[in-house]
C-alpha cells in the first residue's frame, strides 16, 4: 500500500520561508514520477513541481520558479519542496502525489492528505 504523509505547513509572512515534507512508503522513487501540488480556496488543483527519475527531468510552475525547489532524500524516502519569497498568492493546501511508471503529467495514482501554507501579506 502506498502512503503520502505531508507536513511542514503553517502560517508565514510574505517573503518568509517554509520546507514541506512528504514521507513516502510503498513506492520508490526511482518508480515513475513524484510531485507537489496546491490547491488554493475557491481555485483548482494546480502542478508545483515534479521529478521524474524515470524520465530524467524536474519541473516547476511558473509561478514558482527560482523561488521553490523540490528535492528528494532516497535514505528517508522523503519528499521535501523548499520554498523561499512565499507570497501571500502562494496560500493553498499542499499535496504530495506519485504516479507509478508515468512522467509528470501523465497523472497522479496516490495522493496525501495535504498541509496547509498560510502566507499573511
Amino acid at each position: 500500500e502506498v502512503q503520502l504523509v505531508e507536513s511542514g505547513g503553517g502560517l508565514v509572512q510574505a517573503g518568509g520561508s517554509l520546507r514541506l515534507s512528504c514521507a513516502v512508503s510503498g513506492f520508490t522513487f526511482d518508480d515513475g514520477a513524484i510531485a507537489w501540488f496546491r490547491q488554493a480556496p475557491g481555485k483548482e488543483r494546480e502542478g508545483v513541481s515534479c521529478i521524474s527519475r524515470m524520465y530524467g527531468y524536474t519541473y516547476y510552475a511558473d509561478s514558482v520558479k527560482g523561488r521553490f525547489t523540490i528535492s528528494s532524500d532516497n535514505a528517508k524516502n522523503t519528499l521535501y519542496l523548499q520554498m523561499n519569497s512565499l507570497k501571500p498568492e502562494d496560500t493553498a493546501v499542499y499535496y504530495c502525489a506519485a504516479a507509478r511508471y508515468l512522467p509528470c503529467d501523465g497523472g497522479m495514482h496516490y495522493w496525501g492528505k495535504g498541509t496547509l501554507v498560510t502566507v499573511s501579506s
